[in-house]
C-alpha cells in the first residue's frame, strides 16, 4: 500500500504537530505501508503546474491519503481524494481549545474556528486524533466523520544518551539542585504563568526549554514573562538537541490548561523523570495520580507537589520508574501497527465506523 502522509508547511512549522507528523512516519516505516511525504507530482504546488499542464498530472499517486494540518494544501489534497475515490484520513491536532492562548490574538480568533473545522474534518472518512479527550471535542462540534484515538506515541530511540548532557547544559544555562522544567514552545496555554508563579513561591531553579516569539506575534503572557522572567528561571530558546533539557531536567513540570495529549511528557517520561500535571481530563485519561505523576489542580497542590518531591529522593525514583513503564506502553511499533491497519481497512473497503472501532480487519 502507498499511502500520502502529508503535513503542509512542514518547512516553517514547529511544536508538538510537526513531531507528531515523524514519529507517524517513522512508525509506519515499521510496516508494510510505503509513506510519500507530499502529494504534489513534482514536489510542490507552483512547480506541480508544469506537470500539470505537461499532462502528467498534479498530484502524486498514492492509495490513501492522511492529511496532518487544516490548510489550504490539505483542503486541496482532502478535494482530490474525493474526487478520485481515495480514501481520506484528517488527522485532528488542531482544536478551538488548544489553538487558544497561543500567540497574540489567537483567543480571539479561536470560537471562529470551530465551523472551519467542523466542516474540514467532515470530509474525512476516517479521523484520527491522540486522545479520547480530543475525540470528545470533536464530537461535541459536532465532525460528521468517525473518529479513532491512536496515541501520538513517544520515540524512545530519539532521546538515548540524554545523560550525557546533564554536566554541559546544567553549566550552561547555570542550574543547580533539583531544576525544574518544561520541553517545548513557550506560551500561556501550556501554563507558562503557573510556572513562573510557582518559580517565584520556591528556591528550585527552573527552566523552560524551547522557542519563543518576541515579535508581534508573541502573546501578552509569553512578552510579560519572557523579557522579565524571575530571578530562578531560565528560558533557554531553541534547543538543537532535546535530550540537553531531558538530561539537565530532575521534574517535569507542566500545568497545561488544555492539551490534545502532550508528547514532551512522554518523553520525559520515556526518561524515567516524574512529572507534574495539571489535573485535566486529557492527563487522566493516560496517567494515574501518585502512581506515574503527580496532579494537581491549584497553586497550592503544585507547590507541594515540588516540595514532596525535593523531600522525597525515593518518591522521585518511584514515579520515575512508572513513568518509564507507562511510556512503553505508547511505542512507535504500536503506532505503527494501529496506522497500518486503519489504512488497511480503509484500502480494502472496510466500513469507517468499523475501522474507528477498531475491526478494521474483519
Amino acid at each position: 500500500m502507498r499511502a500520502l502522509n502529508y503535513l503542509e508547511f512542514e518547512d516553517r512549522l514547529r511544536g508538538g504537530i510537526v513531531t507528531a507528523t515523524r514519529q507517524q512516519r517513522e512508525a509506519l516505516a515499521t510496516t508494510d505501508v510505503e509513506v510519500v511525504e507530499t502529494p504534489w507530482r513534482a514536489g510542490n504546488p507552483v512547480q506541480s503546474l508544469g506537470t500539470l499542464f505537461a499532462g502528467e498530472g498534479y498530484f502524486r499517486d498514492y492509495d490513501l491519503a492522511h492529511c496532518n494540518l487544516v490548510g489550504p494544501g490539505s483542503v486541496a489534497v482532502a478535494q482530490h481524494a474525493q474526487r478520485h475515490g481515495i480514501p481520506l484520513v484528517l488527522h485532528a491536532h488542531v482544536t478551538k481549545e488548544d489553538f487558544a492562548e497561543s500567540f497574540r490574538g489567537s483567543s480571539t480568533v479561536a470560537p471562529a474556528l470551530e465551523p472551519y473545522l467542523r466542516w474540514f474534518y467532515s470530509q474525512a472518512d476516517l479521523v484520527l486524533c491522540p486522545s479520547d479527550y480530543t475525540k470528545g471535542v470533536l464530537e461535541s462540534y459536532p465532525v460528521n466523520a468517525p473518529i479513532k484515538q491512536i496515541s501520538n506515541g513517544v520515540d524512545v530511540e530519539s532521546l538515548e544518551g540524554y545523560d550525557q548532557f546533564r554536566e554541559e547544559t546544567r553549566e550552561r544555562f547555570d542550574l543547580d539542585g533539583m531544576v525544574v522544567y518544561a520541553v517545548g514552545e513557550v506560551f500561556e496555554r501550556k501554563g507558562l504563568t503557573m510556572f513562573c508563579e510557582l518559580a517565584k513561591a520556591t528556591e528550585y531553579d527552573f527552566a523552560w526549554f524551547g522557542p519563543y516569539d518576541e515579535g508581534p506575534q508573541a502573546g501578552k503572557a509569553t512578552k510579560r514573562w519572557v523579557n522579565n522572567p524571575p530571578e530562578n528561571v531560565t528560558f533557554t530558546g531553541y534547543m538543537e538537541d532535546k535530550r540537553a533539557a531531558f538530561g539537565a531536567g530532575d521534574v517535569y513540570l507542566f500545568p497545561a490548561k488544555v492539551e490534545n495529549q502532550g508528547i514532551a511528557v512522554l518523553e520525559a517520561m520515556a526518561c524515567g523523570k516524574p512529572v507534574v500535571l495539571r489535573d485535566i481530563d486529557v492527563f487522566r485519561e493516560f496517567f494515574t495520580d501518585g502512581e506515574d505523576c503527580l496532579m494537581c489542580s491549584t497553586f497550592e497542590e503544585f507547590r507541594d507537589a515540588l516540595e514532596r518531591l525535593a523531600d522525597d529522593p525515593e518518591l522521585r525514583e518511584r514515579l520515575g520508574e512508572n513513568a518509564r513503564e507507562t511510556a512503553e506502553s505508547h511505542s512507535l511499533a504500536r503506532v505503527g501497527d494501529e496506522l497500518e491497519a486503519a489504512y488497511q481497512g480503509l484500502v480494502d473497503g472496510v466500513p469507517p465506523e468499523e475501522v474507528a472501532a477498531g475491526d478494521a480487519e474483519g
